[in-house]
């Protein structure tokens, strides 16, 4: 029990919480740093000091941590419990980064010295002992590489109808662009738009932009205007029914891209709850860094922490 209720306001304990929050590096660590609690549990109080102990020694040492990309996309897989949803491309590749992290620092923690009945010793062994049997999904990381690409877009070899769409849509949007420079190179020849103009998207459409005095010399679609109302956009009849097939083009992929989505959330779908788990180990790691961080900055020295209820502060100051 802590007495009084109030004395985490009363020795202003929310500063600290504050200059903690500061250090995470995602809302996984805020999270833990929002829920942390007081401990009479000596064992409990050691093993917390141990952890940041460690880390001060990692962060110290020549190898760097790797702590690289925390995402927070637990809300993303949790949603995909339900039959049929999906997580988006740029979710998939958050995911498949925090899990790439997550499987580097369990491999990291896991280092040590193999002594001679075969056990072996970790070089960490307090944040080892957070590390063990943590979960992690190489296969899973493995499968968003082969569909997402490095800029976390949809892969054209993500499935082969993908690729057959893909090919239509830039042979259609060629063939549009093609046809639009044309029809713009003859209308410059005959003074109906100025030289500088180039073709432009309007709705997803190709256009070109003509002053509107000059609309009626182009056979085709206004379909904007500009805020000044001295440009309108016209889409030229010639390549409207190649701009309504990219449109046909644009909807199958994106329904072909939901396909694929839907189809690695049922790799995903058994696996929600260790996932979470190791979040949480993830979310612990971003915690107790935020703490050494904050240690480090204040050049804090580790306190001895015991059974008997003493306590001897040496030219302690308020941090």
């Amino acid at each position: 029990m802590i007495y009084p209720n109030n004395f985490e306001q009363k020795i202003g304990f929310n500063e600290i919480r504050t200059l903690l929050h500061e250090h995470c590096l995602s809302t996984l660590g805020r999270e833990q740093v929002d829920s942390m609690e007081f401990s009479t549990d000596t064992a409990q109080v050691n093993r917390w000091l141990a952890e940041v102990r460690e880390f001060r020694r990692i962060q110290e040492g020549a190898e760097p941590f790797p702590l690289d990309n925390v995402f927070d996309v637990r809300a993303s897989v949790a949603r995909i419990r339900l039959e049929g949803t999906y997580m988006e491309e740029s979710e998939l590749f958050d995911l498949k980064r925090s899990l790439e992290t997550i499987i580097a620092i369990v491999k990291f923690l896991s280092a040590g010295d193999e002594l001679p009945n075969g056990d072996i010793q970790h070089t960490y062994p307090a944040l080892y002992a957070l590390a063990d049997g943590v979960a992690t999904f190489p296969i899973l990381v493995q499968r968003i590489s082969q569909i997402i690409d490095k800029f976390g877009k949809m892969r054209d070899s993500a499935s082969p109808d993908l690729l057959q769409i893909r090919r239509e849509l830039a042979h259609m949007e060629s063939s549009i662009s093609r046809t639009l420079n044309r029809i713009l190179q003859s209308a410059q020849s005959e003074g109906v738009v100025d030289r500088d103009v180039t073709p432009t998207m309007r709705d997803g459409r190709l256009v070109i932009p003509v002053a509107p005095g000059m609309k009626r010399k182009i056979s085709g679609i206004v379909h904007d205007e500009s805020a000044t109302g001295k440009t309108v956009f016209i889409e030229p009849t010639e390549v409207v029914e190649a701009n309504n097939k990219i449109r046909e083009l644009e909807n199958e992929e994106r329904k072909e891209i939901i396909r694929i989505l839907r189809e690695f959330a049922k790799l995903v779908r058994p696996h929600i709850r260790e996932i979470l788990d190791s979040y949480h180990f993830l979310a612990l790691i971003d915690f107790i860094r935020a703490k050494a961080e904050l240690a480090r900055m204040f050049k804090a020295i580790e306190p001895e922490v015991g059974t008997e209820p003493y306590v001897d502060f040496i030219r302690a100051i308020h941090p």
